[in-house]
């Protein structure tokens, strides 16, 4: 590993071309940007249990734009409010608010509750009248006869059946899908938060918890699951089984009090991050700020740097919280999940046709997680009109492996990788973009850097990508019945045997079959073509009588008559087109036979 002093760096990228080996150096910015990356993120409650908390004051087109590095949208809400009766589903009110923010590239959130404190039956009223046990509390208190609110037992059996099958239709509807960042495990606890303080206050065994969190997992076997804290309070053993289980990690009572107690789950979170993502959720901002615990909101920004957050909630109505918080916002946006810089990234000047361009580079994590979903990086060449001609993925060097340490110290990784341009690119010189994303070269990661193509691809400099060949050809020369037209063949590297040069008459300005041709002029050394060498082959041809009176587009280039119809037929020019032929110009024949060069060679 190398360090590498973030000073050096400029407010723009900078290049050094080195001499001695014609390489190119780039030392990319990190621009400051928030980022919107998978795994990661702002989460806003949308609903926050009560459904008026917190989206109710956002119009339907109103998907909350302004909030820097928001990713996700929350969804908690009780069961009663999903299945009113037995068999019969209300998803719109999931699927509504969620496809407002999908449509904007976030993904969402789900928590499914049993117990409220605001709500009678958060658990549906047919499961306790189909004979699950339960109780009637008050918050405070606890057990009441009379409370107004009922909870379930949580390891009551009509209850558990009801709700593994609860469970499925959910998991049906909504496990795998792209769209889900991650599923709470919130069945069990008031407020689905793992513990029954604000209920019953009735104590339950590990094995409860474990059993809620089994069966989460057998309904949903492909979206992250994750564990509360305040599973803890059940005994201890339950964050080691959640973490065993594979489960994510939250913590959804930060700055409940004020510090020193602001947070007290270091501990849980040392077990979890590295290889899962942590989720904070603040206390309500209004409520913990008027009790003092919010302060100036740094003891969140210190949680996430304790905790290694991925994931920080908005547990408030989102503007207000943005206006009221912006400058610890921007102070997490740097740190918060990952943040993958290019520090420096070299390539060659230029590279031979189908030949090796080996690209180094130094990456740092400046975020506090790591980069759990993991991405390659890709070097892509595009043309001047902005098109893919090659994306080069690394798929020896993967992001997640990337260390994490304190602001400015987290450490460099080399990166060093040889690539083959595949055949079918041309000579020429191309925008050098890189990227991380997937094994194929789809970019999914933002990078914090400038020259962005709009696709996460980031434009560092060029490459110039040369043929085999230049050529260069003189105006027509009559000779004879016949004309000459000469050419100058500059081969940059040795070549097969059996080379020969064409030169192709082609309908001017149209699609269609070669007109006529000319051929090497006797005489000619072709053997010359096989070694780097410049070397004079002028090309005979004779107008048919039928061609006189028309234009015509003139190509040229080399082939090897023996490969005829194989992908290499042609060689590669330093410039040219995809047919591998170096287009000259127009060639005007007149109705007397003569030929005259329109525009070339002296354009």
């Amino acid at each position: 590993m190398t360090r590498v002093d973030l000073l050096a760096t400029t407010l723009a990228t900078t290049v050094a071309i080195a001499a001695a080996d014609a390489g190119v150096t780039v030392h990319p910015a990190d621009t400051g940007v928030a980022l919107e990356n998978p795994g990661m993120g702002w989460t806003l409650h949308y609903y926050s249990n009560v459904p008026t908390n917190y989206g109710s004051r956002l119009a339907p087109s109103d998907t909350v734009d302004d909030f820097p590095g928001l990713t996700t949208v929350y969804l908690r809400l009780p069961w009663g409010l999903l299945e009113p009766e037995e068999g019969v589903f209300n998803w719109s009110v999931l699927d509504g608010p969620a496809q407002r923010f999908i449509s904007k590239g976030k993904r969402i959130a789900l928590r499914l509750t049993c117990s409220e404190s605001w709500m009678e039956w958060a658990t549906p009223r047919w499961v306790m009248d189909a004979g699950a046990k339960g109780y009637r509390f008050r918050p405070g208190p606890g057990v009441e006869e009379n409370g107004p609110f009922w909870e379930p037992d949580y390891n009551d059996p009509v209850f558990l059946e009801k709700l593994d099958h609860f469970l499925a239709a959910a998991a049906a509807r909504y496990d795998g899908s792209p769209n889900v960042a991650f599923i709470d495990v919130g069945t069990f606890g008031v407020w689905g938060e793992g513990h029954t303080f604000s209920s019953t206050q009735l104590k339950y065994p590990a094995e409860t918890v474990q059993r809620h969190i089994d069966l989460h997992l057998k309904h949903f076997r492909q979206t992250l699951l994750v564990a509360n804290d305040d599973f803890s309070f059940q005994g201890d053993g339950t964050m080691q089984y959640a973490l065993d289980a594979g489960l994510g990690f939250r913590d959804d009572s930060i700055m409940v009090q004020p510090a020193p107690n602001a947070y007290m789950s270091t501990r849980f979170a040392e077990m979890f991050w590295r290889t899962k993502p942590v989720i904070l959720e603040c206390e309500h901002f209004g409520p913990s700020k008027d009790r003092g615990a919010w302060q100036d909101g740094s003891l969140y920004v210190q949680c996430m740097e304790d905790y290694h957050a991925s994931y920080a909630a908005i547990h408030w109505w989102p503007h207000e919280f943005l206006e009221a918080n912006r400058a610890a916002i921007d102070r997490m946006n740097l740190r918060l999940g990952y943040r993958l810089q290019p520090v420096e990234v070299s390539w060659p000047e230029s590279v031979a046709i189908e030949g090796p361009i080996e690209v180094r580079a130094l990456w740092r994590n400046a975020g506090v997680a790591p980069c759990l979903p993991g991405g390659f990086p890709a070097i892509t060449l595009k043309d001047a009109d902005g098109g893919i001609v090659t994306v080069l993925a690394d798929e020896r060097f993967d992001m997640r492996d990337l260390p994490v340490g304190p602001p400015g110290e987290a450490p460099t990784v080399e990166q060093r990788a040889t690539f083959r341009l595949p055949f079918y690119v041309r000579g020429g010189t191309y925008d050098v973009l890189l990227s991380v994303g997937d094994r194929q070269g789809t970019p999914t990661i933002a990078l914090p850097l400038a020259d962005g193509d709009a696709q996460r691809r980031y434009r560092l400099g060029q490459v110039t990508v040369r043929g085999q060949y230049s050529v260069t050809v003189g105006a027509p020369v009559r000779d004879g019945d016949s004309w000459l037209l000469p050419t100058t063949w500059t081969i940059h590297e040795a070549l097969p045997g059996g080379i020969a040069p064409f030169a192709h008459f082609d309908p001017h300005g149209a699609d269609g079959p070669i007109q006529f041709q000319a051929v090497p002029a006797e005489g000619a050394n072709l053997s010359a073509l096989s070694q780097p060498a410049t070397v004079d082959v002028p090309m005979r041809f004779t107008v048919p009588a039928e061609m006189r009176g028309h234009e015509f587009d003139l190509h040229v280039g080399l082939w090897r008559p023996e490969r005829l119809a194989q992908p290499d037929e042609r060689l590669t020019p330093d410039s040219g087109g995809a047919d591998r032929r170096v287009a000259v110009g127009t060639v005007r024949v007149g109705q007397d036979g003569s030929v005259e060069a329109v525009g070339w060679p002296n354009r």
